[in-house]
Order: C-alpha cells, then sequence, then structure tokens
C-alpha cells in the first residue's frame, strides 16, 4: 500500500512518535496522505477503527475520504471509523451528552433560513443585509466564546448593542425551541467539555487518534475542541497549507496553523512540496506570487508535468469586452484541441462578475453550471412544502414543525410557540407532543390554542393515511388544505409567487412520479427526499464550463483556467489593509494552483458602474508574477500579436483539415 506513495509522503503516513503537522502545498496529494494513514493506523498499528477519528470541512470531502479509506480496506471491517466535518462530529457528541447542558437528545438543528426568520422576527426588520450582519457578527460571538452578557458589556455602539440585545432574546428562543444552530454544533462541546471533565475523557478515551483535514480553515472554537480532544496524549495529525488560508471573513484564523509550535514543543513538521496537478511554469508563477506574503513555513511547489503554456495576461477594453474575448478565447480552445466544456472553469473574486459571462455563454449556446448558485431543494418554497412532510414523517422534527405552523400563517406567532416550547423543554417532549398536554391549553391564548389544535390535528389525520392511501392524492388534498398559493400570492408579487408555485408544481410533480414508479407511501418518500442532498455529487458531473468565485474554487482543478476582474479594487478588494492583502494574495494563488496546462488572467481597462465609465488598474498581483513566464494580450502596453500573418493562415488550413476529418469513437 505505502509503494504508491512518495518518500515524502510515506514518512507522513508513517510518523506516530508525537504530533505531526503535515504542510501540504496545492496538488500535493493531502488526502491520500489522510486516507493512507487511516488505513497504516488500522492494519500495521493496531488502531480499532471507532477509535480514528478524521475530520474535515464539507460532507463532499468526508464522503470522498469515506470512499477512498473503503478502497484501500477492503477486506477489513471499519465499522464505527469516524469520518466526518466538524459539525457532524460535534452533533454526535451533544447527541450523546444533551443531558448535561439541558437538552434532549432528540434535540432540533436550525439551518441558516431557520434562523433568518428568527432574528427577522427578533429585529423586527425585513432588511436583508441587516439581517445577514446580524447572523455574522452573532456567529462570530459565538465562535470567539463572547456570550450575551459579554457582547452587551463590551459593546461600543448603538448597533452592537442592539446585536448584543438580540444575541441574548436569540439564545433564549433556541433554547426555548430545544433548538441549536451551526455555530452551536463546535461551541456546545467546547463548553460541554470544560464544564464536565467526565464527559471530556470519555470523547478522549473513544477517539484515540485525530486526523484533520484543512487545519488553516479553522476557527478559534473548532481549534480548542481539536486540543481539548487530542490533551496530553498528542496523537494527532493536522494537514494545512497556510498559502491556501482564505477564510478569516468567516473566523478562520491562520495563527492556528502557527500556534501549534507552542502547543506541542514536539511537533513534527512535514512538508508535501510534490504538485501533481499543474506544470512547471503555473507553479513557479504561483510561487513567487506567493512569496510576497510573509511566511512562517518556507514551501516551494514543484512538478515534473513538464514547463506548460505560458501565462496569458489579457487587458480588455471594458468588462463586456472581456466577456466576449474570454468565451470566444475559450470555444476556440475547445474546438482545437477537442477538449470537453467541463475541462474550462472561469473564476472571480465576486459573484457579480459573473453575470456578463453567463450572457456571453448563453449566447453561445455553450452549457455552464455556476457553483454556489441554490440548490432546487434549498428554494424556500421547496423547504416549507418540506417541512410538512418531515412532520407528517416525524411528529418530533421541532423545525418542521415551527416552519409548517408558521407558513402560511395562521395566528400562531413567536410568543406561543416560545410558551410551548418553554414547556416542551421542561417535559423533555418535541413541541407536536407538548401540544396535546392539558397544560398546555392554560399556557396559551384561546384562539391560538384553537388553531394549535386545529393544526396538530390535521397533520394527525394526514399521518394516520400516509402509508395506506396513494401518495398524490394525498400530496393535493395537503396542498389545497394549506392554501399554500393563495398565500404565495398575498405575500409575494405576481411575477415571484408565479416562478415559486411553478417550482412548488414541479417538485410535487416529481414526488408523484417517483412514488409510483418506486410503489412508495408518503413516508418512504419523505425519507427519500432526506436522502437526495446526501446522493448529490453521485451523479455524473454534467459536461459545462464551471463559473465559480475563487472561495469556491477551493479544493477544485481543471485543465484550463480563466481568472477574469485581476484588478485593483477587485482583486485585491477595495480598501484591504496589510493582513487583508496577504489574504487576497493568497486567494490569487488558490486560483492560479486551480490549473493544470493553461491559465489566463485578464483585467478591464475601464468598466461601467451605473451611466459612467471608470478607469481600472491591473491588479498589482500580476506585478508580482515573473515577467519571463507572461505572455501580454489585448490592449496591454506590451502586448504583441501572439501569431505571425502567415501562422494564423495555417492554423487557420489545420482547423479545416480537422473539420474534415471523419471524428472517430
Amino acid at each position: 500500500m505505502l509503494n504508491k506513495l512518495n518518500a515524502v509522503q510515506r514518512e507522513a503516513v508513517t510518523h506516530l512518535d508525537g504530533p505531526l503537522l503535515v504542510l501540504a502545498g496545492a496538488g500535493s496529494g493531502k488526502t491520500r496522505v489522510i486516507t493512507h494513514k487511516i488505513a497504516y493506523l488500522i492494519e500495521q498499528c493496531g488502531y480499532e477503527p471507532r477509535n480514528i477519528a478524521a475530520i474535515t470541512f464539507t460532507n463532499k470531502a468526508a464522503n470522498e475520504m469515506r470512499a477512498r479509506v473503503g478502497d484501500l480496506l477492503k477486506n477489513t471491517n471499519t465499522k464505527g471509523l469516524v469520518v466526518s466535518t466538524f459539525h457532524s462530529l460535534g452533533m454526535n457528541i451533544l447527541r450523546a451528552e444533551a443531558k448535561l447542558l439541558g437538552y434532549k437528545p432528540q434535540f432540533s438543528i436550525f439551518d441558516s433560513s431557520d434562523t433568518w426568520k428568527i432574528f427577522g422576527e427578533l429585529s423586527n426588520s425585513a432588511d436583508k443585509q441587516e439581517i445577514r450582519d446580524m447572523q455574522t457578527q452573532i456567529s462570530n460571538w459565538k465562535s470567539a466564546f463572547v456570550s450575551p452578557e459579554q457582547a452587551i458589556q463590551n459593546a461600543d455602539s448603538d448597533e452592537a448593542k442592539m446585536h448584543a440585545r438580540i444575541y441574548s432574546r436569540y439564545q433564549e428562543t433556541l433554547r426555548a425551541y430545544q433548538a441549536v444552530d451551526f455555530d452551536d454544533l463546535i461551541h456546545l462541546p467546547v463548553v460541554l467539555f470544560k464544564q464536565h471533565p467526565e464527559a471530556l475523557l470519555r470523547w478522549q478515551l473513544k477517539l484515540r487518534y485525530l486526523l484533520v483535514d484543512e487545519y488553516q480553515d479553522t476557527n478559534d472554537c473548532q481549534y480548542q475542541l481539536i486540543k481539548l480532544l487530542a490533551d496530553m496524549r498528542a496523537a494527532l495529525t493536522v494537514v494545512g497549507d497556510d498559502d491556501q488560508a482564505i477564510y478569516a471573513w468567516r473566523g478562520a484564523s491562520i495563527a492556528n496553523l502557527h500556534n501549534l509550535r507552542d502547543d506541542y514543543p514536539k511537533l513534527h513538521v512535514i512538508k508535501l512540496e510534490q504538485n501533481y496537478r499543474s506544470s512547471q511554469r503555473i507553479l513557479k508563477v504561483a510561487n513567487h506570487l506567493i512569496n510576497h506574503n510573509t511566511k512562517v513555513f518556507e514551501k516551494n511547489l514543484w512538478s515534473d508535468h513538464g514547463i506548460g503554456d505560458a501565462i496569458r495576461i489579457y487587458a480588455a477594453r471594458d468588462d463586456e469586452h472581456e466577456a466576449e474575448s474570454v468565451v470566444m478565447k475559450l470555444m476556440s480552445h475547445k474546438f482545437e484541441h477537442r477538449t470537453k466544456y467541463s475541462d474550462y472553469a472561469i473564476l472571480y473574486r465576486s459573484n457579480h462578475l459573473s453575470r456578463a459571462f453567463e450572457e456571453q455563454l448563453r449566447a453561445q449556446r455553450v452549457p455552464y453550471t455556476v457553483s454556489g448558485g441554490t440548490s432546487f431543494f434549498d428554494r424556500a418554497e421547496i423547504k416549507d412544502i418540506t417541512a410538512y412532510l418531515r412532520l407528517i414523517a416525524n411528529p418530533d422534527d421541532d423545525p418542521a414543525f415551527i416552519r409548517a405552523i408558521t407558513t402560511p400563517k395562521r395566528g400562531i406567532g413567536n410568543t406561543t410557540l416560545e410558551k410551548l416550547g418553554s414547556y416542551a423543554g421542561e417535559r423533555h417532549i418535541s413541541l407536536f407532543e407538548a401540544a396535546f398536554e392539558a397544560q398546555v391549553e392554560h399556557e396559551v391564548q384561546p384562539r391560538q390554542y384553537e388553531e394549535l389544535m386545529l393544526f396538530c390535528n390535521f397533520i394527525n389525520r394526514i399521518q394516520d393515511r400516509a402509508d395506506k392511501e396513494s401518495c398524490g392524492e394525498l400530496l393535493d388534498e395537503l396542498l389545497r388544505a394549506i392554501n399554500y398559493e393563495t398565500w404565495l400570492y398575498d405575500s409575494h408579487d405576481p411575477r415571484q409567487a408565479e416562478s415559486k408555485w411553478k417550482n412548488v408544481e414541479d417538485f410535487i410533480g416529481w414526488l408523484k412520479r417517483k412514488a409510483e414508479a418506486d410503489e412508495k407511501s408518503l413516508i418512504a418518500m419523505v425519507q427519500t427526499i432526506a436522502l437526495i442532498n446526501m446522493l448529490e455529487g453521485k451523479d455524473q458531473e454534467p459536461d459545462a464550463v464551471s463559473l465559480s468565485t475563487l472561495h469556491a474554487a477551493k479544493g477544485l482543478e481543471f485543465p484550463h483556467v480563466f481568472i477574469i476582474g485581476a484588478e485593483e479594487d477587485i482583486l485585491p478588494f477595495r480598501d484591504s489593509d496589510e493582513k487583508q492583502i496577504e489574504e487576497e494574495r493568497r486567494l490569487m494563488y488558490v486560483g492560479i494552483t486551480r490549473a493544470e496546462r493553461s491559465l489566463q488572467i485578464s483585467y478591464c481597462n475601464r468598466r461601467k458602474r451605473g451611466k459612467d465609465w471608470i478607469p481600472c488598474e491591473p491588479s498589482r498581483f500580476i506585478e508580482e508574477m515573473p515577467e519571463d513566464e507572461l505572455v501580454y494580450a489585448g490592449g496591454h502596453a506590451d502586448a504583441v500579436p501572439t501569431v505571425t500573418k502567415n501562422e494564423g493562415m495555417d492554423k487557420l488550413a489545420k482547423l479545416k483539415a480537422m473539420l474534415n476529418k471523419p471524428v472517430t469513437e
């Protein structure tokens, strides 16, 4: 098994003498190191799978890691092996230890749309930016272990005071609903371990070896969780790359990587510098650029993939011309080299830059995907209907209860729900179950109680029939009973309501067809919906050009990459201070190292803002790249014709010859 690794990777896998930091450069095989180390611990070192935890940041990375470990250990039982995200690990810890923190084990987890609703009601605001700022601030407070009381004490502006007051009420609301949010899944286990040493010891004995991926992206909370679990034993391997730390804006701290030496004086550092992805030229440009940052760990990526094409710097007249020229270049390159659309990526600093490119790609009928776009199942109207289905399948699902009972609105507000939530919390039962207890009738107003009973009895009636009757008929009846279409048109403008209702009809139509084809009841179909997110990504990737922000492209790779909008005030982002400039430079570095064979970086000489044309300056990062590896084109002062007329004619003749050649499979 170890023969497939290079010498440095092998050293990282077999090192067990104390804590290890693997500095893994872009494309250097870090997942291979983690998965082989798990296999090595089980096969060669006698570790039980249940005593090993590999922790990463995304479900996609965890799924990939799990599959690769499965391939390496085909004939070995790996039952109990923990390969999960930080949030999943936190959830498992909280479910096991819920009573110590005063929660029931079936506590609910609120996603950002659930919490968005609560913030909107608590702040009495419909301003999206205001609610987003509030969510970010409170998320950062939780990650930094600032309690609502401390936030109120430290508030130095009216806005901070208002946020701190809402933070306090928000926590009370979550507690009343017996619910936690995403930040709590990391925050509360740390609180638990600090308050209950016996719980910490239980988990330290359970997880005897820890492997952590993307360590440079950990925030203070995640850092403390790992430090507590690893303890003095320090049976720990962390993998990270300080050159790819691009998430400071969401609380990640690159200092966590640097502090490892203080935490673990016996820390051993291994550098993975051989890149298996990119050409030498792309790596030379990336290394040259990132060396302008202050370094704690020196690293120099290299590759034996050959020199590769020169890096093209393209100066466009304006944003429309940039989109046009990039799409034309992409199409001619695809035609000439007979590649797939999925071999190409267009990367940018901010989402708004994608619009002109989407228009051009649509005009040329080029298929494309936009990363970070809303998944169909994440749309508000689909989540509304899914909440009813979740509640019918499992009445203990409190977030589904809250979403269903308040959408459409039926005279039951926050006050009634808080009273119901407090009662359910005291009794350690679900909100649905609590609604049927005699005491609740005296807790809430008669009118609200009547509405509550109407709703709960309706859910019970549908549930009684859900396993016996046709799924399609029940779905139609459900939509009619809750009057969802009318509510959409009452609460949104007609165009928006029409679009949302169309999505609901598509969703219901899909459910009916699937239920009929698979001969499944409504209850069984709800489980199918729950599995969809887990199955996402299993289908074959479409043959389409990828449009993506630089942040979302991290961890991906493409044969041919276009980085667009490389201008001052865009990349680097405007008003960046010295520390932020270093993060912006790392973002450019991440973009460059996504490319395997060819790379073009473009900027505009002017951009349209409203009705005015604003002159643009090329990004300082272009100047920081090695001049001898760059070829300038377009309206740049150093641009030279990239081909002579004769070369152009020759190229055209070759293309025509290719066109006439029969295509063989």
